[in-house]
């Protein structure tokens, strides 16, 4: 099929890759020319395992062409996804700036039927703005449907969720446009739900914000069991060994971050309001997460006797392993409050380093953890990467000042890291 895909983020260059894998003709577009020429030239501007080896293949194959012509890609499209961001506004509610601009675009450059694909993360009644938009730009009705097509990717998985969905999900006014979408996805097995447009909008939604409210809630666990004594890695594992629990999402950290869950739970928090309903579950799922990083820094703190004149070495940025996405990553949390505090910051991690770096200059960048840790007072473990996983600790902890570890990710057992001489502390016991 002859698709085209509007926004090369993490939503849309994966999806147009994966789809031109598959054997469709797909056109990515984006406006920024340098990320057009990068990714003519086979180069991903993201970390996502896999994909810049996929991008090459589809490039040679001449199954995928990179533009920044919204209107050649309409001309020459059947389907059109538009994948933008739609980041929160000044009062929290969803910016459609981007996708209502894409719009009128597509609006513009319609000569034939296409159905236009809401992809990116919207709110109720999103799909509803997209089609009068296109509308005012004098589009009979009959040359256009409107369809919501959630994603539901885990960034450092998202090629193998894309190819093997846990669900798709279509919402659509009528019949034919969905059928477009069903044969679209068809050779991918998995059960397809066809639904109206609200409900698929609500879906993805609720899907993330239930999600944060799982680790929101085995978070808030976690402090009660280092009240009282308790361990929450067995507390959760006695929890999730209940199929009506599960198992995913029940592991004790820092807390969620990243481009979804934030701006997925505030979305559904400002959709309930603009319909009348006060989310309060919501609000407190924000609340104990903002408080459980807060807790943390706490307690290192004390450790410490303070932060000033104390040098942290941070394990770790991106707000979770196999990517190098910073957005609302809990590593910033910390950095902020540490360097206010007056402590020496210095950090490593595989491939997020440079993004914080344009944010804090000022930090020392290890190359590795070894170096990371030489002369630090204390060591903190923020990002769950494979590779800490393998480290001699012993090592590490003799080119420290003094070998204490405060492990936010409980990626270390309290006896492994006791063994190889540290102090240790972690969350949740």
């Amino acid at each position: 099929m002859k698709v085209a895909v509007v926004g090369t983020g993490y939503v849309g260059l994966v999806t147009g890759v994966v789809l031109a894998e598959l054997g469709n003709d797909v056109i990515c577009v984006d406006n920024n020319p340098e990320k057009v020429k990068s990714l003519q030239e086979g180069k991903s501007p993201i970390y996502e395992v896999g994909l810049e080896e996929m991008l090459t293949r589809v490039l040679r194959t001449k199954h995928l062409q990179i533009t920044d012509s919204i209107s050649w890609a309409t001309e020459n499209s059947e389907i059109i996804f538009i994948t933008v961001g739609t980041p929160p506004g000044p009062d929290g509610n969803p910016d459609l700036s981007a996708v209502v601009s894409v719009a009128e675009q597509i609006g513009r450059s319609i000569r034939s039927h296409v159905v236009v694909v809401n992809k990116s993360t919207v709110p109720v009644g999103a799909g509803d703005l997209v089609e009068q938009t296109i509308l005012q730009q004098g589009v009979s009705a009959e040359l256009f449907d409107i369809v919501s097509n959630p994603e539901f990717l885990r960034e450092g998985s998202a090629i193998q969720d894309t190819l093997h969905p846990d669900r798709i999900v279509i919402g659509a006014k009528r019949r034919e446009a969905s059928q477009k979408l069903v044969e679209l996805y068809s050779t991918l097995e998995t059960e397809v739900i066809i639904t109206d447009l609200s409900s698929a909008e609500l879906i993805k939604y609720g899907s993330n914000s239930f999600l944060a409210m799982k680790i929101s809630y085995v978070n808030a666990l976690s402090r009660l069991c280092e009240l009282c004594g308790s361990d929450i890695s067995e507390v959760a594992k006695g929890m999730g060994l209940d199929h009506r629990i599960g198992k995913q999402f029940l592991h004790a950290g820092l807390g969620w971050g990243g481009s979804c869950f934030p701006k997925d739970v505030l979305g559904l928090i400002k959709t309930s309001e603009k319909y009348g309903y006060d989310f309060t579950l919501l609000k407190e799922v924000v609340n104990v997460n903002d408080d459980q990083a807060a807790n943390f820094l706490s307690r290192i703190e004390k450790r410490l006797g303070g932060f000033a004149g104390k040098k942290i070495a941070l394990m770790g940025l991106a707000f979770k392993p196999d990517t190098d996405d910073i957005r609302d990553a809990r590593s910033l949390v910390l950095i902020e409050r540490m360097l206010a505090g007056g402590a020496t910051i210095s950090a490593y991690d595989p491939m997020a380093a440079k993004h914080v770096q344009a944010i804090y200059p000022q930090i020392e960048y290890a190359t590795d953890v070894y170096s990371l840790a030489t002369g630090a007072d204390l060591l903190v473990v923020v990002t769950e990467w494979n590779e800490f996983r393998h480290l001699d600790l012993a090592r590490v902890g003799e080119l420290m000042t003094q070998p204490i570890m405060f492990d936010g990710r409980r990626l270390y057992g309290k006896t492994s890291a006791e063994n190889a001489g540290f102090e240790y502390y972690t969350i949740g016991g």
